[in-house]
């Protein structure tokens, strides 16, 4: 598991990001460069990284569910995601 830090650090940066998405896109439509960059750089979406919602992990991410692929197989053999099964062929 991810240490309890960082993984507030990126739960602050996506609060700031909301909270700057309209005035950062007004700003990059007007071209006013200097403005956008007098923003706190967290505020720019680049900066967050996806992590798993339960452990923290950043490798292994997906998407679609939202989870790492460690936690995704164990919560899949366990029934616990519907319309998961295992593939056989």
């Amino acid at each position: 598991m991810a240490r309890k830090a960082i993984i507030a650090r990126e739960i602050k940066r996506a609060k700031m990001v909301a909270k700057y998405a309209d005035l950062r896109k007004k700003l990059k439509e007007a071209g006013d460069w200097e403005a956008l960059d007098k923003l706190p750089k967290n505020s720019s979406s680049v900066r967050m990284h996806n992590r798993c919602k339960l452990t923290g992990r950043p490798k292994g991410y997906m998407r679609k569910f939202g989870i790492n692929r460690v936690t995704f197989r164990k919560m899949a053999l366990e029934g616990k995601i519907p319309g998961v099964t295992k593939a056989s062929w």
